[in-house]
């Protein structure tokens, strides 16, 4: 695959301007006007029929050749992060207090350049369906588009996606079937008691108390409720009480983030929560109320289409830079609610592991993070290879 290689190295410089660009201008979820604008401009320039707006500020290409029933979906995710960037490179964010922590300006970058290789040079069968997602960042802009009827507009016998990950050698592509990514939840338990002075604590309910409590009870959660062969994190990451020494505040609130890479370990995991916290409170004579708020399902990779995008990826690369069965991440990631629709495959790429200047190791959602350029070209080319093969 050399030459297919060589072609998408050769249109990459314009692509690597336009995710640079990107990268100046970022957008917040459900904000991405002028990223869509863009996306949909160029699409329409190459002859994709475009809808605009679907979930928002979601954009989709359709390009059909022949007649090849096969349908396919490959989807980019758009938006930015509330993160002021720090990385000092002359294209860095020009908005203050967002930038582009996530590399999804790499992943909008590399599907518009298979778009246009596959719009003049594709060699393909079917229907093609270029989906650029909203607000993938916590704002459920997958289900937004769905409910926007996405695939009843536009339906996909399968769908493709790719995600950059920093501390992996670049360009290298990673591959697992079955649980990819974990689901993740969140509450916020508020602690009711009695406040008073901190001379008198007999005469209060102590929140605080029972908040201490409830974060040390919690750590059993995992370690003696979970079969030890799964995995599962419960994590308190914020606690809110009190203001002055002397006294016992009223109320005391925790901050949960709880994740899972099994649907039924999701569920046991918000039964014993709820249960303990209510024991916990209960004994320390305070009230517990629990605002459970479901977040992002598990990532759930099927099998065949997995074993497909595997198979591409050794076309591609060759098996001395492809990894047939990654290690699952606790993160998490809401292409999850598309594959619960569409059987499909969630990919990786590294974006580098300290190697050579080190550009690309920095871990995402942080300051000095960027997408490493170098994987506009071998993200592209999958994608170009991946399209004709599904298609013929």
């Amino acid at each position: 695959m050399s030459t297919l290689l060589d072609q998408l190295h050769a249109q990459a410089d314009t692509f690597i301007a336009l995710r640079r660009d990107i990268h100046q201008h970022p957008e917040l979820g459900f904000d991405e006007h002028r990223t869509s604008a863009l996306v949909a401009q160029r699409l329409e320039s190459w002859g994709y029929e475009v809808e605009r707006g679907l979930g928002g500020t979601g954009v989709v290409g359709r390009l059909v050749r022949g007649q090849g029933q096969r349908r396919l979906g490959l989807r980019a995710d758009m938006d930015a992060l509330p993160i002021d960037e720090a990385t000092g490179l002359p294209y860095a964010s020009r908005h203050a207090g967002v930038m582009h922590a996530c590399g999804h300006d790499g992943h909008t970058a590399m599907l518009l350049a298979a778009a246009e290789h596959l719009a003049v040079r594709g060699r393909f069968d079917g229907t093609l369906n270029l989906i650029f997602q909203p607000a993938e960042e916590g704002g459920g802009g997958a289900v937004r588009m769905m409910e926007d009827g996405l695939f009843d507009k536009y339906p996909c016998d399968a769908i493709f996606a790719m995600h950059n990950m920093p501390g992996m050698p670049q360009g290298r592509l990673y591959l697992r079937d079955g649980p990819a990514m974990a689901s993740s939840d969140y509450a916020t338990v508020t602690l009711t008691g009695i406040g008073g002075h901190g001379a008198l604590p007999h005469r209060t309910a102590d929140p605080i108390v029972a908040a201490a409590s409830i974060v040390m009870a919690l750590q059993t959660v995992v370690s003696r409720n979970i079969d030890p062969l799964q995995m599962a994190v419960v994590t308190v990451g914020a606690v809110h009480a009190g203001k002055a020494n002397n006294v016992i505040p009223q109320t005391a609130t925790l901050e949960l983030s709880v994740r899972a890479l099994d649907r039924e370990v999701r569920k046991r995991l918000e039964e014993r929560i709820r249960s303990l916290i209510a024991a916990q409170a209960e004994s320390f004579g305070v009230r517990a109320q629990v605002d459970w708020r479901p977040g992002y399902a598990v990532l759930v990779n099927t099998k065949p289409e997995t074993d497909f995008a595997r198979q591409v990826a050794l076309e591609l690369l060759g098996p001395e830079r492809v990894t047939l069965e990654g290690p699952a991440l606790p993160g998490s990631e809401d292409f999850a609610f598309m594959l619960e629709r569409v059987p499909g495959s969630y990919l990786l790429i590294g974006n580098g592991a300290g190697e050579g200047d080190g550009h690309g190791a920095c871990m995402v959602h942080n300051p000095g993070y960027d997408f490493h350029d170098a994987n506009v070209a071998i993200g592209a080319a999958y994608w170009v290879l991946l399209a004709e093969r599904f298609l013929n």
